[in-house]
Formats: C-alpha cells, structure tokens, sequence
C-alpha cells in the first residue's frame, strides 16, 4: 500500500517533468468541453492505456514491442485527424459522425447525442495518449521498473503502473479544470474562441510532430528537471518499500528490530562455504549483502565488505554475499565463480538466481547490505554506497552485544580499492546509467529508431548531444542488449563523468572481440581506463564490466566510441563514476 502511495506521487510530479509536455496539448485541446463527459474519460484512457502497454514491455518479447510500434502509429494518425478537425469545423463535424453513431449503440438514449459522441472521443483519444506518452523514468518510476524486468509482467507490476498514470492524471485533470477556466475567461473576454481552437490544433501537430521524431525520449528526457529527481528519491528515502518496514542503522539509541533472517532455502548454489542456514548461523552477526557482478555500485562496494569479513570474521561476524543476477549471463555459476575469484571475495556467496532471498528480503536495491544480529533479528540495512563508517559502527554494536569483546580498532583499510572499485566522483558525474536493450533503453539516437529483435544497419548522426547514444554498423537490439551482427561496428555516447563502463560479452567464449576506444575522435592516452591502454586498445574476453575510461584531469563532456574490430560483440549497458 505504501509503495503504491509512493508510486501515485510520483506520478502526480510529472506535471513538473518536461516529458510531459507533448502531452499537454491533447489534454488541453479539450479544455472547453466539460470534464466529466471529456477530461475525465481521456485521462482514464490514457492511465489505463500506459499500465497495459508498459506491462507488456515488461514480457520483452518481439511481439510486445511491434504491439507497441504499431500501437504509436495507430495514436498518430488517429490525433493527427484530430488536429485537423481543430482547425476546421467542417471536418470536425464529417469526423464526429461515426462516434455519435458509436455513442447511440452504446450509451444509453437519454444521454444528449453531443455528450454521448464526445464521450466516445474522449475515451479513443485518451487511448491514443496513453500509446504515445513516454514519461521521464526518475527514480519512482525506475523502481517499478527495476521489479519488473526481474520478475516480468504481473498483477503487482501492472497495478503500480497504474497508480504512476493515476498521479499523472490526477495532476492533469487539475491543469485541465484550471485551464478550462483561462480558455473560457479568454473566449468571454477576446471572442476569440475560433483562434484558441486552432491554436491548439497547431499544438497537437508541433506535439505529433516531435513524438514522431522521438523529442519525447530523447530531448526532453535530457531536460528533465533535477528537482523533480531530487524530490522523487528523497520520497524514496522517507516513504519506500523498504525503509517504511525497516530502520536504518543508527549510531543513537541502538539498532531496532526489523524482524528475523528470512530462509536461505532458495539459493541455486554457494560459493566459498557450505550451505548456510538461520539456524546454523544463531549466535553469529550475519552481514548479508545483495549483490552482482556487473554491477559499478556493487563492485565499488566490495572492498568494505571483504575488509569487515577479514577484520571481524575471528570475532563472530559472518558475510554473505546474495548475488541475485540482473543479466542472463550473471546466471551463470561459473561466471560468477570467475567474478569471485577474480575481485578476491573470500566470504560465502549464496547465487539467487530465482531471486527466492531477494524476495524473502523484499530488496529492491543493489547493492543492499542487511544487518542481522546474533538472535536472527534484522537489526538494520543500508542501500547503495556510502556511510562505509556508520555500517561499520552497526557491525560492532551488534557483535558487542553478543558478547564479543577486544575488538580491533575501528576504521577499514580499502587500499585493494582501484580500478572498478575505487570510489566514484559523484561531484562531476551527469550522466545516468544506460541500457541498450530496448526493455530498458532511453537516449537512442541513430536515425530510424530501434528495430527489435532483428538485425538492421544503423547509423550514428553527426552529433550526439549530452547523454545520447548511438549504433554504427549491422546490430540486433534485444529485451536486455544490443549485439554486433556484422563483422565490424560501433558504439558512440555523449557523456559527462570521469568514468566510463561498458557491460560487454562475447557471442562465444572461445571467440574474443578486439575494440579499440576513442575519446572526442583521438585515443584516451592517460585517459584510458583498466580495459584499454594509452591506443585505446582492448578485448572482450568474458561477460562482465569493463573500464573503458577513466579520465586523469578536469572532468568535462566528452564524446566516447567504441569501434568493434570482430565480430560477436554484446553490449548491455553504460555506467559511470
């Protein structure tokens, strides 16, 4: 209930977000007509509409996504006719006959036949809405998103989706009454009202136009507004799933009772120990991070958890390391016993691949380290980076409170933590993570759009604004990555942030891919990250994270490309630090 309490505010912020403004001109374009007959049910179409179209991107099947495609061309020529018919009265009159015909089979005969056919119109524009919006995904939306790629199309998912539309209906149906008030106050006192009408006929053709060349998910995703945002995770913070159940650990007043270690029975397999359970554990400080291996946040955290397993373990303090995958190859066991073996993890890893503990935990985070003291009682948790000292400070409490005394002195060396792991510089970092399947993808720039689940040749345009990507050469776009079909192609990304990652993988083991990577044209130089050198030099021999750059002076914008010499080349997608 609380989630979805979250999940209406959110929507109710995205009057103050820039995607919505292609949709303003459909909605207003109403403004004149009275609400419950019209405003009401075009809004009610377009939140029912973009619960179920997102839904079904949630299935990430190729048939979701031509669904999709045709849906968005049936809504622009269905609110192209509509514009028409603002800016001529002859054609609105020729264009409303079939829905008054529409609204006399279905509405009852004593409803007025004007109210009866825009009622009708109403309801198919709102549908027609609900197809073409896009909504900035801020950090609400993200969530819902986030569970739905792990656990796919739901009842759960599809009702969260709902409540977001519901809040930006809401916000709507505010802006309409209100502006309903300005036309009618306008009209009264310019008689004006024909000009109005058409005025906002041009309006739905400029919104048309800029939804058919894809402004929505591209221009106006990069102007969203860093308050909403701000405002959107400070409400995550305050009201989300799961800091409404459980506290966060405090150094005042001691650490509260969030409830017991849920079962480990769901884990596929584990690494480094043997299987674990809460009984087995009574007695211990159990430490139980979720984690996976392409993840940058996951991996900048790693040193502080292995330096508390090394520095307390003799103590009573246990780690578990949940590695619960996002892609289908960190499903994998022995790419994930590679993973461990090569970032040094010496503590249990318990591989979730049915996210059977992540659910038991309701986690929706990664990474997200849980607190359980020696009784089995979830004493606190932390989500993401960060207060490494508060976490630490928890650690001791709870293993004092077990009857663990000469502890050592607090504070963690993490002098291990370079390359992927060495802390970000969130002050310069502007870019977001990015993914290339086309369930997650935003800011795809090559002329034409996305083509799911075949190959087509792309393009890459001849400049990339902040935070757009692009496709050079034969490529397949999938639910969760794009692969390299032909024998060469290229990745290009306007960015700002001092790192650069790239999840990578080859098609075939046995099959390493050569790339070489380019900043704004010429090679990184000293600029080069872990996976390339000063050339810009590299290859992909296993799925998971690279290090393409990490920059050495002032941290700018900057265009990066990554050109790949073979074949076979899968990307996933882009992170920073």
């Amino acid at each position: 209930m609380i989630l979805a309490v979250l999940v209406f505010l959110g929507g109710v912020l995205t009057i103050l977000s820039p995607c919505i403004l292609p949709v303003l001109p459909f909605v207003f374009a109403r403004s004149e007509q009275r609400f419950l007959t019209n405003g009401l049910p075009l809004l009610a179409g377009m939140a029912l509409t973009f619960a179920g179209i997102a839904s079904l991107a949630a299935v990430g099947g190729s048939w979701a996504a031509r669904v999709n495609q045709y849906g968005r061309l049936f809504a622009l020529i269905l609110l192209t006719l509509f514009a028409a018919t603002l800016l001529s009265r002859r054609l609105a009159d020729w264009a409303a006959r079939p829905f008054v015909a529409l609204g006399n089979r279905l509405l009852p005969v004593t409803a007025p036949q004007a109210a009866r056919a825009g009622l009708i119109s109403a309801l198919l524009l709102g549908v027609a809405t609900g197809l073409l919006w896009a909504p900035c995904a801020g950090p609400i939306l993200g969530l819902v998103l986030t569970g739905a790629a792990i656990s796919g199309a739901n009842s759960h998912t599809t009702l969260l989706l709902f409540a977001y539309a519901l809040g930006a209906a809401t916000s709507l149906a505010i802006a309409l009454l209100a502006g309903g008030r300005v036309f009618a106050a306008l009209k009264r006192s310019l008689g004006a009202g024909e000009w109005i009408r058409r005025g906002l006929g041009v309006a739905v053709l400029l919104a048309v136009v800029a939804i058919a060349l894809g402004w929505d998910s591209s221009v106006l995703t990069r102007l969203s507004l860093a308050g909403t945002n701000s405002l959107e995770t400070s409400l995550i913070d305050r009201f989300g799933p799961m800091r409404a159940g459980l506290a966060a650990p405090s150094t005042a007043g001691g650490p509260v009772d969030q409830g017991r270690l849920p079962s480990l029975a769901g884990v596929t397999q584990w690494l480094n120990s043997p299987p674990l359970t809460p009984e087995s554990l009574r007695g211990k400080v159990v430490l139980v991070d979720f984690w996976t291996y392409s993840c940058i946040n996951c991996l900048r955290t790693l040193p502080y958890v292995e330096a508390w397993y090394d520095k307390y373990r003799d103590h009573g303090l246990v780690v578990i390391g949940v590695h619960a995958p996002e892609f289908a190859f960190e499903k994998d066991p022995d790419n994930v016993r590679r993973a461990v073996h090569d970032l040094g993890i010496t503590y249990p890893v318990a591989l979730d691949d049915d996210y059977a503990v992540w659910k038991a935990f309701d986690n929706q985070y990664w990474p997200a380290d849980y607190f359980i003291d020696a009784d089995g009682r979830i004493r606190g948790h932390y989500f993401s980076e960060g207060d490494y000292d508060e976490s630490e400070q928890i650690i001791r409490r709870l293993l004092t409170e077990a009857g663990y005394r000469n502890l050592p002195a607090a504070g963690v060396q993490t002098a291990s933590a370079v390359g992927v792991q060495a802390p970000a510089d969130l002050a310069d970092e502007r870019s977001p993570e990015t993914y290339l399947g086309y369930r997650r993808e935003t800011g795809f720039s090559s002329p034409g759009g996305v083509v799911a689940d075949r190959s087509a040749e792309y393009t890459v345009p001849p400049t990339l604004d902040l935070n757009q990507w692009a496709l050079g050469g034969d490529w397949r776009i999938d639910p969760d990555k794009a692969v390299l079909s032909g024998p060469s192609g290229r990745i290009v990304y306007g960015f700002s942030a001092r790192d650069l990652h790239l999840v990578l993988g080859p098609a075939a083991a046995d099959k390493p891919v050569r790339f070489r990577v380019l900043l704004d044209g010429a090679p990184p130089g000293a600029n080069h990250g872990e996976d390339t050198d000063a050339n810009g030099d590299g290859v992909i021999q296993d799925q998971r994270l690279y290090q393409l750059i990490r920059q050495t002076g002032a941290v700018g914008s900057h265009v990066f490309s990554i050109q790949f010499l073979d074949g076979g080349a899968q990307a996933y997608a882009f992170t920073f630090g």
